[in-house]
């Protein structure tokens, strides 16, 4: 009898060797671009996608993007003046913490900037972002869109949708086979931080409130030998 596939051992020692090579090879990619490169950038993401960082490298495919462990991205700049890969790279270091990545590119920053203050690309929330704007359901009948358009572009949602909508929290109520609100019902105001009953409101009516941003923090110039910071406000920052 064969054995079972869910049987299979996988050793430990195999699992760190591999994580260990992976990590070397981001180690050595990371300073041959440095060497490569003319610019390094280190920016921050906001509501990560990786669906929209994939778009980002495909729009920017003569330059290079490391995403995540900061550490070790850090440590394959250098943080000292005797570890690091060029001269006085290692002051972008302290800037690599948090949802943050590194770009390198030959690109002129100007390019890059306006690149990234462009490219916007909005989603549905998840739980535990801040709500950029209100969003209130009118009173009466309930519309698939909840009020965002006109409701002769609209259509009332299905009567099965009730119990699915009380379990979110809305107080609906069934009316002759019809979704029905008896006051306009809030569903989140602005800044207000979201829980999974809200962002599962907001799908449902198909109000995407998440933007996905890039905001550059600063930059190394290989020629001038020296960072510069950067005054970004793409993401309110």
């Amino acid at each position: 009898m064969p054995k079972s596939k869910r049987a299979k051992v996988v050793h430990l020692s195999k699992v760190e060797k591999k994580t260990k090579e992976h990590s070397q090879k981001l180690f050595a990619s990371v300073q041959e671009c440095a060497e490569r490169f003319q610019y390094c950038f280190v920016f921050a993401v906001n509501n990560m996608r990786n669906n929209y960082l994939k778009d980002v490298r495909q729009q920017l495919p003569h330059s290079r993007l490391f995403f995540g462990k900061t550490k070790l991205l850090a440590r394959a700049l250098g943080t000292t003046p005797e570890d690091e890969t060029l001269p006085n790279i290692r002051h972008l270091t302290p800037h690599l913490s948090g949802s943050v990545g590194l770009l390198f590119t030959s690109q002129p920053p100007i390019e890059i900037t306006d690149f990234f203050t462009s490219y916007i690309q909005t989603d549905f929330a998840r739980a535990g972002i801040q709500a950029p704007r209100e969003f209130t359901i009118p009173e009466g009948i309930v519309y698939s869109r909840g009020g965002e358009v006109p409701q002769d572009d609209d259509v009332a949602v299905a009567h099965s949708l009730d119990p699915v909508l009380k379990r979110w929290g809305m107080p609906t109520r069934l009316v002759k086979g019809k979704v029905m609100l008896d006051n306009p019902y809030t569903v989140c105001r602005e800044g207000q931080t979201l829980d999974a009953n809200q962002t599962a409101v907001l799908k449902m009516f198909g109000v995407a409130v998440a933007e996905f941003r890039v905001k550059l923090l600063a930059y190394y110039d290989k020629q001038e030998e020296k960072v510069e910071l950067l005054e970004d406000d793409a993401m309110g920052g």
